[in-house]
């Protein structure tokens, strides 16, 4: 004789089947649907970050125009003239001091390497930066750097910002369109000392490269 409870199992089996089949389907589309989207949330974190670093430049180059809006093209400067600092008159007798001498073109130096835009736009900034230090009571590296972000300077361009002595000393990369502008200072109260300089043509800006 047959077991009741054994028919009665067997007889529900095919109808359980397809539903466990079909659970079964639905958990792979899930985990699957899970692994495609996880690359799609990596690129949407890759393009606010890209955004995220257009936005925090764009003050600073706006700045850079506006320093330089002024300034001519970015022309090689015209190196200063050679050649005696007089000429006697047709005639003369008279000697030269022992003591005279030729001035000579510089060979390097801001006065060579920058083109005209950077030499100008880097006047301005010696300029703005100067005046905006120079009654600064108490020139540490944290009033510094706030003074400096205040003109439009942002922390990714301040270099080697450093106290010394009395005074704190710092670098600016202020490259722009292919230049090599950049500039060097000393805030020291009504000491204070802002001179351009000449970064890298490329790569990372470095003091010790200059």
């Amino acid at each position: 004789m047959r077991n009741p409870a054994s028919a009665d199992a067997a007889a529900r089996s095919p109808r359980r089947l397809p539903t466990t089949l079909a659970m079964a389907a639905l958990t792979t589309l899930a985990l699957t649907a899970c692994g495609t989207e996880k690359p799609a949330a990596d690129g949407a974190h890759s393009l606010r970050a890209d955004t995220a670093g257009a936005r925090s430049s764009a003050p600073f180059t706006q700045m850079l125009d506006e320093v330089a809006r002024s300034c001519p093209a970015s022309a090689a400067p015209e190196a200063p003239p050679t050649g005696p600092a007089q000429t006697l008159p047709p005639g003369s007798t008279e000697t030269p001091p022992s003591d005279a001498f030729e001035p000579v073109a510089p060979t390097a130096g801001p006065e060579v390497e920058l083109n005209a835009r950077d030499w100008c736009a880097g006047a301005r900034h010696e300029e703005r930066i100067t005046q905006a230090l120079w009654d600064l009571a108490d020139p540490t590296p944290g009033e510094v750097r706030t003074v400096l972000n205040g003109l439009g300077y942002t922390d990714e361009h301040i270099h080697g910002l450093e106290q010394s002595g009395a005074a704190t000393r710092f670098s600016l990369d202020l490259r722009d369109r292919g230049g090599r502008l950049c500039v060097d200072g000393s805030a020291a109260g009504d000491q204070t000392v802002v001179d351009m300089c000449v970064a890298p043509a490329t790569g990372p800006f470095t003091r010790e490269g200059r």
